[in-house]
Formats: structure tokens, C-alpha cells, sequence
């Protein structure tokens, strides 16, 4: 009897080619697509992830495979934990990162339960990230493909998910990708890469938010870290940190957003260098590594966004998911609501949510 792999297809070229690999190691393989939102509405926004025609191009190439395919509709979860969690996050004051959210509380856990449900012996998917074992434990590991490694966006994993987890396309780099989705002749093949945010169209997330949270469109005032007002805002959702453009007040100096208080409702702004600090603190630490680890503080280095290089840095664990990072060198616009990921060369040790420092 062929071993069973649930392929989670968002309708991308590297879902897809995953599918097809796996059909090819002779695994009996189920493609999975996940309805996330309104097909209706989403269907004519380009570059976007399990939208109306990524569900249709997931079944075109898993009937090319040749492999059962199906459609769970998670519409009513995906609202609840992915964009209300993202608008409150940004009424909070926070820039947050659903696509983090959708990993960990709908890909990573209910798609998981799912595969465990039809007795699989995995959930593959198209991430670009590896999986090692060392000392009979499941490691997470960078991409190859420095370009393209993934490995910031699934933090959250935890060990148990890990061991269920496959990541295929881990050691190929995307170009590799693209010539096995050819070979296999799937439809996908030069499909474009997703982009931004899905379920924002046209990437105008605060019309999302004005959406679903009317009230937080409140005008406030736009002050410097004196508290002297400078203007006038008309909602902090508008606003992140270390934003240069957009404030909207003139000045004979470059002003950034240093600080949102959603409980005074300002934007507090101030010059590049005010944007500088050296230490921040996480909640919600997801630890990949042993425990004792955690018993002294650890070295290792730490990525503050997706896009960014890593610095060196020193976690020193509180109790209760919280943790004090102190870095090395300074660090321009350390954002709440972004994440604080580990790493130990390519191995990723954990990580966890920025909070503001009271």
C-alpha cells in the first residue's frame, strides 16, 4: 500500500510542482485547496493566493497529475483569524503579518488535522524551507534559495506540526522549480508569483479596515517627541512604523513615524535617528530548540522582517512566552506586530511577536 501525502495547493507553480513530485515518488497524493474569502470579490485581483482562478488553476493541474483534488471552504475561519486578527492589529497601533496568522492558525492547524483525518502520513507544501533530523528531532532549516527562503514566514511551526510537516522544494531554488513544473507540463508553470497581501485588492489595506472596523478611521493629532502638535491625522491605521512618506506634514527636516498610540490616539514623529534602539521584546515565543537552551541567555541571529538581514543578537527568555532581545548593532524601526525569528546559521530556533515597550 502506497504511503498517503496531502499536498496543500494554493494554485502557485511550487504547490503544484510539489503535487507532481510526489505523484512521481509514487505516493498516493490528495491536492487540497483552501476557499479563503469571497471568490467573487477576489477573483479579478492578479497575483493573489486561493483566489478564484488559483482554485480553478490548483484542479487543472492536479487532473494533469492525475490526483483527487478538493475545495474546503474556509472562508468563515480565515475571516475570523487571519483578517479580523489583521485589522485589530493595526487599531492596536501594530503592522502585522497575516500571512504568518494564516500558516499558524489555519494551514498549520485545521489543513493539519484534516491530513491527520484522511490518514496521511504527511501534509506537503510549497514552502521554501528544509526539514533535517538531528538526535531523532525534526529540525527547521533555511531555503537554498537565499532569494526565496520562506523560513521567516513559519516561525510559528511548532515541533509537533514539524514532524507531520514536508517541505519538497526546500533544496531547489525557484528557477529549478519552474523547469520541474515545465517537464511535468503543468499549467502553472509560468504562472506569476503571488503578491503583497491576498485578500487586499489592489493592496489598499486600509479599505479593508475601513471596512470591517469603521470607528477607526478617528482623527487625532500628529505630534514630535516633545508632544509640540505638528497636524493632524485622520486614523493611525494609516500609519506604520519608520513611514518617511505619506505623515503629511511639511518639515525643514525628513520626519519619520516613531511611535503610534492607539490610546491617545497620536502619531509621534521624529528624525532617522530617533528611529534607533538596540533591545526589544517578544511575546508568544514559539522555541524549535531544546528548553535548556533557554536557561541562559542565547546567542544567535535574529531577522526583524522578512526582507531584512539578520543581526547578531542575545534572547534572553522571561517566563510566559516573553523574551528580551538585546542586539548587537542598531536596528532602525523595530515595528510591533512584526516578528523576531532566530537563527542559528540556517537553523531556525524559534521566534516570536514584537510588542511595544511600555
Amino acid at each position: 500500500m502506497r504511503d498517503k501525502v496531502v499536498v496543500a495547493m494554493s494554485g502557485g507553480v511550487d504547490s503544484s510542482t510539489v503535487a507532481a513530485i510526489l505523484h512521481e515518488q509514487n505516493y498516493e497524493v490528495i491536492g487540497i485547496t483552501l476557499q479563503l474569502y469571497d471568490v467573487g470579490e477576489m477573483a479579478v485581483k492578479k497575483g493573489a493566493c486561493c483566489a478564484g482562478q488559483d482554485i480553478y488553476d490548483a484542479k487543472v493541474a492536479a487532473d494533469k497529475i492525475g490526483i483527487p483534488h478538493y475545495v474546503l471552504n474556509y472562508e468563515s475561519l480565515f475571516s475570523k483569524k487571519v483578517i479580523e486578527d489583521f485589522a485589530e492589529s493595526y487599531i492596536k497601533g501594530e503592522t502585522p503579518i497575516p500571512c504568518v496568522k494564516c500558516n499558524q492558525k489555519v494551514k498549520f492547524e485545521d489543513l493539519y488535522k484534516t491530513a491527520k483525518n484522511l490518514g496521511a502520513k504527511a501534509l506537503a507544501t510549497g514552502h521554501y524551507v528544509r526539514k533535517a533530523k538531528v538526535n531523532n528531532e525534526h529540525i527547521l532549516l533555511k531555503g537554498v534559495d537565499q532569494n526565496k527562503d520562506q523560513s521567516y514566514f513559519l516561525f510559528t511551526t511548532t515541533k509537533k506540526q514539524l514532524d507531520f510537516l514536508e517541505f519538497p522544494l526546500g533544496s531547489y531554488t525557484k528557477d529549478e522549480t519552474r523547469k520541474l513544473a515545465k517537464k511535468y507540463n503543468l499549467n502553472t508553470s509560468d504562472k506569476p508569483e503571488s503578491q503583497d497581501i491576498c485578500f487586499v485588492p489592489n493592496g489598499n489595506y486600509s479599505e479593508i479596515i475601513k471596512k470591517l472596523k469603521p470607528e477607526s478611521y478617528v482623527e487625532g493629532e500628529i505630534v514630535d517627541l516633545s508632544g509640540n502638535k505638528l497636524g493632524m491625522h485622520n486614523g493611525i491605521i494609516n500609519f506604520t512604523i519608520g513611514q518617511r512618506k505619506g505623515i503629511g506634514i511639511s518639515s525643514d527636516k525628513p520626519l519619520y513615524v516613531i511611535k503610534i498610540d492607539p490610546t491617545t490616539n497620536k502619531v509621534i514623529v521624529g528624525e532617522k535617528e530617533d528611529l534607533k534602539s538596540t533591545k526589544l521584546k517578544i511575546k508568544e515565543l514559539n522555541w524549535l530548540s531544546t528548553d535548556e537552551a533557554l536557561e541562559k541567555d542565547v546567542p544567535c541571529s535574529v531577522r526583524l522582517r522578512s526582507n531584512h538581514k539578520e543581526i547578531n543578537a542575545n534572547v534572553r527568555y522571561l517566563g510566559d512566552g516573553t523574551a528580551d532581545v538585546i542586539l548587537e548593532s542598531s536596528y532602525y524601526g523595530i515595528t510591533p506586530g512584526q516578528a523576531c525569528v532566530m537563527y542559528d546559521k540556517d537553523r531556525v530556533l524559534g521566534g516570536g511577536w514584537i510588542i511595544k515597550e511600555e
